[in-house]
């Protein structure tokens, strides 16, 4: 299943798993979460929002392709910032989005599967091979940043 490799843009996949954490939730409970569950939503999408952004900017400060689909086009390695807690901050965001997602769903299947069912693709198709690029234009220094900085938290 290689050819799935950078095939599949990280925000559709992300997409995907919304949809099917809906639809295994007999679909959006359309509410306004309140008390806890309203604060953890509220919570969780402010993380996440806060990791994609930082992930984004560092990536243009650093003036490197933000494309998932093409990392041979890295023209830099960024590990400054929010790179330092983690390796893929755009895709633990995405994590945390679906996590609101789920909260906002209320339903446990969901909002459990979903989100580990995206980490699981994403390590096998996007990340994993995006590394082994990473790996062949930046060597050693890659090599001591995967050392240095977990792929996911």
């Amino acid at each position: 299943m290689s050819w799935l490799e950078h095939r599949v843009p990280p925000p559709l996949v992300g997409l995907v798993t919304a949809l099917l954490m809906a639809w295994a939730a007999g679909g959006p409970a359309w509410h306004v979460p309140t008390g806890a569950s309203g604060l953890s939503l509220v919570l969780l999408v402010l993380v996440g929002l806060s990791f994609d952004f930082a992930g984004l900017l560092a990536f243009r400060a650093s003036r490197t392709t933000v494309n998932p689909l093409r990392p041979e086009r890295a023209s830099s390695l960024v590990t400054r910032g929010v790179y330092r807690i983690t390796r893929n901050p755009m895709y633990v965001g995405m994590v945390f989005l679906l996590l609101a997602w789920g909260v906002y769903l209320a339903h446990w299947p969901a909002l459990l599967l979903g989100p580990v069912a995206y980490v699981l693709y994403l390590t096998r198709f996007q990340i994993a091979p995006e590394e082994r690029v990473l790996l062949g234009l930046f060597g050693e220094e890659y090599r001591a940043y995967m050392a240095r900085v977990r792929r996911w938290l």
